[in-house]
């Protein structure tokens, strides 16, 4: 019977090459949940699924855990929402899960500990579909948890994840997904991805439409364009609907909120970059990824929902959000353009902001000084 599944797994493995779904989690465990049950429903054959917690305060870590054991429910959406049955019914449970600390994930965790657990989850995934047809996980794999123990922003938390999937101890691993934890997959989503990779390459970036959650036919992104002599991005088709799926095409900007890289370029271009703690991160890596002459390239016909503003705590502009942007905006237009584009792009940046600062001081006059602070910081630090 052990060697049955030694066999099946190298078969997966050769056909299916193993993708690491990331998903970061701060205080947003329902959000979380949704997601994992969505993802865990999804039709790709060889993925696992890593959620690193950035040291919550509110204990989302515990519920998460709970809820992989069957004792902590799938809270959202109402079951009125068109997109309920992404994530319901829920997965049969329990679902093993292991859990590591951020040094012992960067270390590459207990192989042989996963292992174990995986031919054990595995046995009971093929018993469980010949004798009760209930819906189980498609993942073969058990859930890996990390505990960063602080808040590292969106560029550290991911890149602890990174790291577990890089570590030398490990070569199990393709591809990762980055995925928002305020998001909701289809089915086919990853497999989508899967079937561009193939077709382009290792030597490249993928992403996929974004609609909004709250209004499941309009679209938040369908690919994006960086400005160089702006410093700007701009999301494809914002806010349109009935935009037919296009052939696969190169973009020159893709969000993180959803992101496919093989690992064979992680290793070229590196991990993200924590000085931006949050916002400006995936321009700052799709810009990277460009500039180094690879490619990036946006596959319509995978498509997620994205609860926009969730991950971040904010629905609307708060202080904490324009700091980060505003400056993350002016950092990244200082340290990575060159020429006449920094030039370009400083002359937009600051001929833009009195109109910001009229802006916000009729709308959120409070976020005017964390703007002008996030500016200051980004010029002296």
């Amino acid at each position: 019977m052990e060697n049955y599944f030694e066999l099946r797994r190298y078969l997966i493995d050769m056909t299916y090459p193993k993708v690491a779904v990331i998903i970061l989690n701060y205080n947003g465990w329902q959000d979380t949940i949704e997601c994992l049950e969505s993802v865990l429903r999804n039709d790709y054959p060889n993925y696992q699924v890593i959620v690193v917690d950035n040291g919550s305060p509110n204990n989302s870590m515990e519920y998460i855990k709970a809820w992989a054991e069957g004792r902590q429910g799938v809270l959202t959406p109402e079951p009125s929402h068109p997109l309920y049955h992404l994530s319901h019914p829920p997965v049969k449970k329990p679902i093993p899960y292991i859990c590591y600390t951020k040094e012992e994930a960067e270390k590459g965790g207990n192989f042989e500990l996963e292992e174990k657990l995986t031919k054990e989850w595995q046995k009971q995934r093929k018993s469980n579909n010949k004798e009760n047809k209930e819906l189980i996980s498609t993942s073969p794999y058990p859930l890996i948890f990390i505990q960063t123990g602080e808040n590292l922003g969106f560029a550290g938390g991911n890149n602890v994840g990174i790291r577990y999937i890089l570590a030398k101890e490990r070569n199990d691993f393709d591809s990762v997904v980055l995925l928002n934890n305020d998001t909701v997959i289809c089915k086919n989503s990853i497999t989508e991805l899967i079937k561009a990779k193939n077709n382009l390459g290792n030597e490249a970036i993928y992403g996929g439409r974004i609609y909004y959650y709250s209004n499941p036919t309009k679209i938040w992104y369908d690919g994006g364009y960086f400005n160089e002599w702006l410093g700007r991005t701009m999301h494809i088709n914002m806010g349109k609907s009935n935009i037919p799926e296009k052939a696969i095409h190169e973009v020159n900007f893709i969000t993180f909120c959803y992101v496919f890289i093989p690992k064979q370029l992680l290793k070229i271009i590196g991990l993200l970059d924590e000085s931006y703690f949050i916002y400006v991160e995936d321009l700052d890596y799709s810009y990277r990824v460009w500039k180094s002459g690879y490619k990036l390239y946006h596959v319509s016909s995978s498509q997620i929902y994205h609860k926009v503003g969730a991950s971040s705590g904010e629905n609307e502009v708060s202080e904490f959000s324009a700091y980060w942007y505003y400056r993350n905006s002016l950092n990244f237009r200082l340290n990575k353009l060159t020429g006449i584009y920094k030039i370009g792009s400083l002359l937009y940046y600051f001929l833009r902001l009195p109109y910001l600062i009229l802006k916000w001081s009729f709308k959120e006059p409070k976020v005017i000084k964390s703007l002008l602070n996030g500016i200051k910081d980004a010029i002296y630090k």
